[in-house]
C-alpha cells in the first residue's frame, strides 16, 4: 500500500474541530488527568492506550457515569481473556439511557418510521413511563436479576422499551428479528433459556404483511423455560391463548426502579454467525457497554442532545443495540422498520430527510446499490441536517466514498467504521477532527490498541495483516453462555496469539494512522450487515432429499458487491432443475433469512474436507478470490485435493 499522503476527500474546518466534543474532552483530560494538550487525535489516542486506566477513569468522569457503589480501581486484572473492569462498582445501564427525561421530558427520545414513512415521536417522558410500567410488571412475573428476557421483534419502539425495562430489572436481554425462521431463533434462544418472550404477530416488509403467528407458536412450544409470552399486535390480531397484551403491561404511570448491579453484570446476549456449529452466545456487561458506547457515540460519533441518530438495522444485528445506546448521550434515535429499498431504492434517504437525521448510518452495500440505481440523494431529498453518513457491515469501496461526496454534499463527513458483534462496538472508524481519505477508516478508536500482525505476531505498517487488539476493551465479552471453562471464548479470539485478541479481519494500518479493512479472514457470511454462519445454511439445505452435501462462501468483490454462491453435491440420479433450485431458495428464505438466499446455486462433483471431516470454506473462498491453489490451502490437510481443482477452474472462468 502506498505511504504517500494523497489529498483528503474531506477535511473538517477549524470551527468544526473546535466545537467537536472530542476536542473539548482532550482539553479537559489534559487539565485534569495529564492527557496531551497538543498533537491532536494521534497524541490523544496514544495516551488512551498507554494510560488505559487513566483514560477510562477520565471518560467516566467526563460523561458523569453514576456509580451507586464506588470502584476500587479501574482495571483489577488486565489479562485477556478475563480482564476485570471497575471492580466493586455498581450501576444501571437503563438509568443512564433515560437520564434526559429529567431535563427534556416533552422532546422526542424516539422517532418511529414504518414503510408509510410517517414519523411518529415518543417523548422522553413517555419512554420513561412505559419502561417503569413494564419493569414493574416483569418483577411481578418473577423476573429477577440474571434471568433472560427475549424479543422476536422488528425495529419498533416496543423493542426499545422491552430492552430498557429488562436492563432496569437487572435481567439479560436478547433478540432476533422476525424475518429469522424458527430454527434460527431456537438455535439462539434455546441456549439462554428465556423466561419471557416478547413477540409480534407479524411484520411489514417490502409492501407486504408477513404473518409470524405459526413461528411464534413453534417458539412457545420449544422454549419450555418461558413463564410469560407478551403479544404485540403489529398486524392487529388478537393475542393467542395464554399470552399477555403489551398494552396491559405498559399502561401504568410508574417511576422506573433501577436495579443497581455490578459493573460486570450481564446486559444482553448477542449471537455470532455460527460458522462451525451453534451461534456463539456472546454476553456483554452493563458497565462495559455503558462506558464503551458513551465513548463511541459521545466522542467518536460526536452525538449530543441536539442530534438525531438514524442507523438502518434490525434487532438481529448489533447495530440495533448500538443505535439504542444513542439514548445515553441524550440523542433522539430514529427507528425504521421496513425494507431498505421500499417503495424505491431511495427509501433510507427519505427517512433521513423526514426525521432530520444528523448522523445517518447504513451499509456499504446500500450505498453501492444507490450508486448503481442512479439515486441522487441531494437532488431528490433535503439532507441539509445530515452532518455525517456512516457505513459498516462491509468495507465501503473507494467508489462509495466518491459517490457520497459527489451525490450528498462535498463537505460531508463520511465515516466508514469497523468493529464486531463480539465487542458491540468499533475498533476503528469515525473521528470528527480528522480528514477522510478515500477507501480508508479515519483511525483506531480511543482506548483500543489496534494493530496489524503477521502470522508470527510482528506488527505491520502499510502491509496487510490480521486485525488484533493488544489491550482489553470494557465491552469485550464477559463470557459466552454455556461455556463454563471459557474454552470456546478462548479459542474464538486468543488461539492464534495468546493473550491478544485476533478478530478475523484482514487490515492495513497506514503510516498516516488510518485503517483499511480488506474483509474477513474467516468464513462468516455477511449480507447487508446481517451475519450468518454457513452451518445454518447447511442445516436447512441438506434437509432436501436430493442434496448430499453443500458448501457456501461469501466473497467481497472489488466493486463493493458481495457474491454468495452455494455449491451442492447431489445424490446419484438427482438433477439441479428449476424445481430443485426454487426449493433450495425457498427453504433458505423461509427457514433462515431472505437476505441469505444465494446469488448462484452451482452443482459440484463433491465438497472438500479437512482430514478430520470439516468442510474447507476459507480455502475455497481464497481460490475464488484468485489465490493460487498452492497458497490457498495446505495440500496435506485435504481429504481429496482433486475436488479443489473444480473450484480453481471456476475461479479462472469467472476471472
Amino acid at each position: 500500500m502506498p505511504t504517500e499522503n494523497p489529498q483528503p476527500l474531506w477535511q473538517p474546518d477549524s470551527e468544526r474541530i473546535a466545537r467537536a466534543r472530542i476536542t473539548r474532552f482532550q482539553a479537559w483530560a489534559a487539565e485534569h488527568h495529564g492527557a496531551p494538550a497538543d498533537g491532536g487525535y494521534a497524541a490523544l489516542h496514544r495516551w488512551s492506550v498507554d494510560e488505559l486506566d487513566t483514560f477510562w477513569k477520565a471518560l467516566t468522569e467526563w460523561f458523569d457515569v453514576r456509580f451507586s457503589s464506588p470502584y476500587a480501581r479501574v482495571l483489577g486484572d488486565r489479562s485477556m481473556p478475563g480482564a476485570q473492569w471497575f471492580p466493586g462498582a455498581t450501576l444501571n445501564y437503563a438509568e443512564h439511557a433515560l437520564r434526559a427525561a429529567g431535563s427534556r421530558a416533552d422532546e422526542p427520545a424516539l422517532l418511529y418510521v414504518d414503510e408509510t414513512h410517517e414519523v411518529r415521536p415518543v417523548t422522553w417522558a413517555e419512554l420513561r413511563r412505559q419502561v417503569g410500567s413494564l419493569a414493574a410488571e416483569l418483577r411481578a412475573l418473577g423476573v429477577r436479576p440474571g434471568d433472560r428476557v427475549s424479543g422476536y421483534l422488528p425495529n419498533i419502539p416496543q423493542a426499545v422499551v422491552a430492552l430498557l425495562a429488562t436492563a432496569a430489572v437487572g435481567a439479560v436481554w436478547t433478540s432476533c428479528a422476525p424475518d429469522f425462521g424458527a430454527r434460527s431463533v431456537l438455535d439462539r434462544f434455546q441456549q439462554v433459556e428465556p423466561v419471557v418472550l416478547f413477540t409480534v404477530d407479524g411484520y411489514r416488509y417490502g409492501g407486504k404483511e408477513h404473518d409470524r403467528r405459526d413461528v411464534v407458536a413453534e417458539l412457545r412450544g420449544e422454549l419450555p423455560t418461558l413463564r410469560a409470552v407478551v403479544h404485540i399486535p403489529l398486524l392487529g390480531t388478537d393475542a393467542p391463548e395464554g399470552a399477555l397484551e403489551w398494552s396491559a403491561l405498559t399502561s401504568a404511570d410508574v417511576e422506573p426502579v433501577f436495579e443497581e448491579v455490578p459493573f460486570e453484570h450481564p446486559l444482553w446476549v448477542l449471537y455470532s454467525s455460527g460458522t462451525t456449529g451453534l451461534p456463539k452466545a456472546i454476553v456483554q456487561s452493563q458497565g462495559g457497554i455503558l462506558v464503551e458506547h458513551l465513548k463511541q457515540l459521545g466522542l467518536h460519533c460526536d452525538l449530543g442532545p441536539e442530534d438525531r441518530f438514524f442507523w438502518y438495522t434490525s434487532t438481529g444485528w448489533m447495530m440495533w443495540n448500538f443505535l439504542v445506546s444513542g439514548l445515553l448521550t441524550g440523542t433522539t434515535i430514529v427507528l425504521y422498520d421496513g425494507s431498505p429499498g421500499y417503495p424505491d431504492t431511495g427509501a433510507q434517504w427519505r427517512v433521513a430527510e423526514r426525521t432530520g437525521a444528523t448522523l445517518y448510518g447504513t451499509s456499504a452495500a446500500y450505498v453501492m446499490a444507490c450508486r448503481k440505481a442512479g439515486v441522487h440523494p441531494s437532488r431528490d431529498f433535503d439532507l441539509s441536517r445530515v452532518q455525517c453518513v456512516a457505513t459498516t457491515g462491509s468495507p465501503l469501496p473507494p467508489d462509495g466514498f466518491q459517490w457520497l461526496h459527489d451525490e450528498v454534499r462535498d463537505d460531508l463527513w463520511i465515516a466508514s467504521v469497523s468493529g464486531g458483534t463480539d465487542v458491540c462496538s468499533c475498533f476503528a472508524g469515525a473521528v470528527p477532527t480528522l480528514p477522510v481519505h478515500i477507501g480508508e477508516l479515519q483511525a483506531p478508536s480511543l482506548g483500543t490498541d489496534l494493530q496489524s500482525w503477521d502470522p508470527s505476531g510482528r506488527p505491520l505498517v502499510d502491509e496487510v495483516g490480521e486485525l488484533v487488539v493488544t489491550n482489553p476493551m470494557p465491552s469485550m465479552p464477559i463470557h459466552f453462555w454455556n461455556d463454563p471453562d471459557g474454552s470456546r471464548y478462548h479459542d474464538s479470539y486468543f488461539d492464534m496469539y495468546p493473550g491478544v485478541w485476533r478478530h478475523g479481519d484482514w487490515i492495513t494500518l497506514t503510516s498516516r494512522g488510518s485503517v483499511v479493512i480488506h474483509g474477513r479472514s474467516d468464513s462468516t457470511l455477511n449480507r447487508q450487515g446481517v451475519r450468518m454462519g454457513s452451518a445454518d445454511i447447511y442445516e436447512a439445505v441438506e434437509r432436501l432429499p436430493e442434496i448430499k452435501e453443500s458448501l457456501v462462501v461469501g466473497i467481497e468483490q472489488p466493486d463493493g458487491g458481495y457474491w454468495m454462491p452455494l455449491f451442492v453435491h447431489l445424490i446419484p440420479g438427482a438433477v439441479l432443475d428449476d424445481d430443485l433450485l426454487d426449493r433450495i431458495k425457498r427453504t433458505i428464505r423461509e427457514q433462515l433469512s431472505p437476505r441469505h438466499v444465494p446469488d448462484e446455486v452451482i452443482e459440484v462433483p463433491g465438497v472438500p474436507h479437512t482430514l478430520t471431516g470439516k468442510r474447507i470454506e476459507v480455502p475455497v473462498k481464497r481460490l475464488l478470490q484468485g489465490t493460487p491453489l498452492e497458497k490457498a490451502v495446505n495440500p496435506g490437510s485435504i481429504d481429496d485435493l482433486d475436488l479443489l481443482r473444480f473450484y480453481e477452474d471456476l475461479a479462472c472462468k469467472r476471472a
